[in-house]
């Protein structure tokens, strides 16, 4: 059944309307605090369901490739393959995962701007096609070993506003793309479009007009060459935000109309990855050390001392960090701030805290300064917003335990999902019932994917 892995090891607790994240949380809490305490994601699988429903009802007919690398839990990528979501693979077992699901080459791209010649052969063999190019060497090592690769050209794009020191940029210039062409004709290799991404950072929505322009210069450059044009890549970078996708679409849809009308039988795709899971995996992670540290080593340089000596500051290790779960933290700000998972009263005193994680790594450093209650050891955490960037491949540095995976959707959802005609008996399952005042076991209710 195309969408499902016939072996998937993990189940999806169906919840009724009396059942809510916080219970599911509450009770895998419970469970963790007698059986070890490991630290655990909730996976609410409906959020894809509405964040689906919500690309269709704004951005159609843009058909979303999805980004494995952003999370390639197997509950996402089947419940996104049952939803006729294409996906971006940027590497060999990327697109072994999305194989797995009966996905058509047709709906896979090859997006790596840096490819290894290896896994070039594998996507030929494949029958995955479709793939990108931003330079010479690339399209010679792909005219090698893929001679039926259909690429997309892609181009740079001008972002005066995002923070570009610690972002690689890759894309070529308008002018290096009449370059690319001659190599291409002389190579025999077709380029069949072009791809541009603005990142999710960029404040400044001019910069998609600008990127829209360069690709129908782009497009215009390439009958010259006789190549047949019809895939335009408006990249990623939807950060989950119903007004941002409304904002781009508003500004987008009209030079769509004007630069790629339906009648020119150019096919428009993106890459939505953390508009699909940010929102919808929640991270709980304990407390296994604590101290106390001097004010001013926790203050970031710069910054005056204005609190009483007298008051306590805590520094909290808890068991899973930049070698695992937040891993995205070396690269970028975290997104999200820790909620404390025990009820404490509104007027209990709040104290300067920091987080770190289990290696005793200087890096491993995941909120530098916040506010909290006193906690303890054994407490837990509450991060929500964890599902991009976090759940792919891991790091085994000082046996990091992969935290555990709890799948959840609503009736309502499932609701959805049979009225849209996707809810097949292979999907069905998966699931099982989860009344709304029981205790959840991860043995016997759950299963995990760890």
């Amino acid at each position: 059944m195309k969408g499902f892995l016939e072996d998937a090891n993990y189940s999806i607790g169906l919840l009724d309307e009396g059942a809510t994240l916080a219970d599911v949380i509450d009770n895998c809490i419970y469970e963790h605090t007698h059986t070890g305490k490991r630290a655990f994601y909730v996976g609410d699988l409906g959020k894809l369901v509405k964040k689906n429903i919500q690309w269709q009802n704004v951005m159609a007919p843009i058909k979303p490739f999805y980004p494995v690398r952003c999370n390639s839990t197997p509950g996402v990528l089947e419940i996104l393959g049952t939803l006729g979501v294409g996906f971006a693979c940027s590497s060999k077992s990327e697109m072994a995962l999305v194989q797995d699901l009966g996905i058509s080459p047709e709906n896979i791209i090859y997006t790596n701007p840096c490819k290894q010649a290896s896994q070039i052969k594998y996507a030929a063999k494949a029958g995955i096609n479709i793939m990108i190019c931003d330079n010479d060497i690339e399209l010679k090592k792909i005219a090698r070993n893929h001679p039926n690769a259909k690429l997309l050209l892609h181009i740079a794009t001008e972002d005066i506003t995002a923070d570009e020191e610690m972002n690689m940029k890759f894309g070529t210039t308008l002018k290096n793309c009449r370059h690319l062409m001659e190599c291409a004709k002389e190579l025999g290799v077709q380029i069949v479009g072009v791809k541009f991404h603005v990142s999710g950072s960029c404040k400044e929505l001019q910069t998609y007009i600008h990127a829209l322009s360069d690709a129908r210069c782009v497009f215009d450059m390439a009958e010259e060459f006789g190549f047949k044009m019809n895939m335009l890549d408006i990249g990623g970078g939807f950060t989950g935000s119903e007004l941002q996708l409304e904002e781009v679409n508003h500004v987008i849809r009209p030079l769509l109309d004007v630069y790629f009308p339906k009648e020119s039988g150019v096919n428009v795709i993106a890459e939505p990855g953390c508009y699909y899971v940010s929102s919808a995996f929640t991270l709980a992670v304990n407390i296994i050390a604590k101290k106390t540290v001097e004010y001013d080593k926790l203050l970031p340089s710069g910054v005056e001392q204005t609190r009483n000596d007298d008051e306590p500051v805590f520094t909290y290790y808890i068991n899973d960090g930049v070698y695992g779960s937040f891993a995205s933290k070396l690269s970028e700000k975290l997104n999200t701030i820790p909620e404390v998972h025990k009820k404490y009263k509104e007027d209990e005193p709040l104290f300067a805290s920091s987080l770190w994680g289990p290696s005793c790594d200087e890096l491993d450093q995941i909120v530098e300064n916040c506010l909290l209650p006193e906690l303890s050891v054994g407490d837990w955490l509450i991060f929500d917003n964890m599902g991009s960037g976090t759940l792919g491949e891991q790091s085994t540095f000082n046996d990091y335990q992969r935290p555990l995976i709890y799948y959840m959707m609503s009736f309502s959802d499932w609701d959805e999902m049979q009225d849209a005609g996707i809810a097949s008996d292979t999907l069905m399952k998966n699931f099982f019932f989860v009344p709304s005042c029981i205790q959840l076991s991860p043995e016997d209710r759950f299963s995990t994917a760890a």
